[in-house]
């Protein structure tokens, strides 16, 4: 049975670049993240790189992939996570993520599991809920 767990996290960098076609849509941009996880997830500085469509200025998708060292409920190691999601006009951001097999390293070695999280426009952090099991 797998183990949930929860928390915030917040971005301590965001760096964006339009990759084309500049003023039009859709577009296509590139985003390199840096966040910080606190809760059931406690990793800081985390290396996220995003690939965005925007269909409009305000609305469209994204995936990426998140490298986090620290550990998960106490369980030290690295692993990394396949974002997808999408951003709306009131600047709702929904995603969910998956642990890509084979990445989890140290006591997190095994590590399998997905999560979500819903950023709300100016909120301070992201609540985010983490579903998980060790082999």
């Amino acid at each position: 049975m797998p183990a949930r767990t929860t928390g915030h996290f917040t971005y301590a960098d965001w760096q964006e670049r339009t990759v084309g076609p500049d003023g039009a849509h859709p577009k296509l941009a590139h985003a390199s993240v840096t966040n910080s996880f606190t809760g059931g997830i406690e990793a800081t500085r985390t290396t996220c790189e995003y690939t965005i469509v925007y269909a409009t200025e305000k609305t469209g998708t994204f995936t990426g992939m998140e490298l986090l060292t620290g550990s998960v409920d106490g369980r030290a190691g690295t692993f990394v996570v396949e974002e997808r999601g999408s951003f709306e006009p009131d600047g709702t951001v929904r995603c969910a993520f998956e642990v890509v097999p084979g990445t989890g390293t140290g006591e997190l070695a095994g590590l399998r599991g997905t999560g979500t999280f819903t950023a709300v426009h100016g909120a301070p952090s992201v609540p985010y809920a983490f579903e998980y099991a060790l082999d």
